[in-house]
């Protein structure tokens, strides 16, 4: 059943039309349905194959205005690391009792970060992890001797993205608390470096589709070439 609220939503939104970019970081908080402070995501589709190892599309980008969320993170290193990762603001660190946690099914955390030497250890998670994005990997920064940099960048607004299956990456920029102008520059800086890491072996369209939309809330389309400049 369509509420009151998504119709009303739902009616904002041209049918047929191509928003830019600036446009629909206006428009998402105006036709947000929820009384909470929702996340407001992008949806970008790409001309890549991610069944093929060099277009699988992935990386990390520093949100110049930061995700509106603290993320959880664990540390899982040798007792050497573990001053530095809580000095930091690690929420939990430690090693054997976190990976036994895991294989209990326990993933009550956003990111974690792991040191090249324990990464060993960890790889039997990859059946817990792997799906809910959580396995560490030095593509995102995640597996790193530097764990105390690592947590900084993850509390500091880094987030990692990847392609899935069909060539779509999903990813937060914001909260609908956020201005307009934060939205608009949280999503270009987004754009700009999946942009950066077009595969050479993917031919024709790279950007394909764009849209945004907040939890609950109608997706807005965006004009690819207004955020290609």
């Amino acid at each position: 059943m369509i509420t009151k609220k998504r119709k009303v939503a739902n009616a904002r939104i041209e049918k047929d039309k191509t928003y830019s970019l600036k446009e629909a970081s206006t428009l998402v908080k105006e036709i947000n349905t929820t009384k909470f402070d929702s996340s407001v995501d992008l949806h970008i589709r790409l001309g890549v194959d991610p069944k093929k190892a060099d277009q699988a599309v992935r990386g990390t980008v520093s949100l110049p205005h930061g995700t509106g969320r603290t993320k959880r993170v664990l540390v899982l290193c040798t007792p050497d690391k573990e001053e530095a990762a809580r000095a930091a603001g690690a929420d939990y660190v430690g090693l054997d009792e976190f990976i036994t946690k895991i294989e209990g099914g326990w993933t009550d955390v956003d990111v974690i970060v792991a040191t090249p030497s324990v990464m060993p250890k960890i790889g039997r998670l990859g059946k817990v992890l792997g799906p809910r994005n959580l396995m560490p990997n030095p593509k995102t920064g995640t597996v790193t001797n530097d764990v105390a940099a690592a947590v900084n960048d993850v509390k500091g607004g880094k987030i990692s993205f990847k392609v899935d299956k069909v060539g779509i990456i999903h990813a937060s920029i914001g909260r609908v608390s956020f201005s307009p102008d934060k939205i608009e520059a949280n999503s270009q800086e987004l754009i700009n470096t999946i942009m950066k890491l077009k595969p050479s072996s993917s031919k024709g369209t790279y950007l394909k589709g764009l849209s945004m939309a907040s939890t609950m809330s109608p997706g807005i389309a965006i004009d690819t070439k207004s955020v290609q400049n």
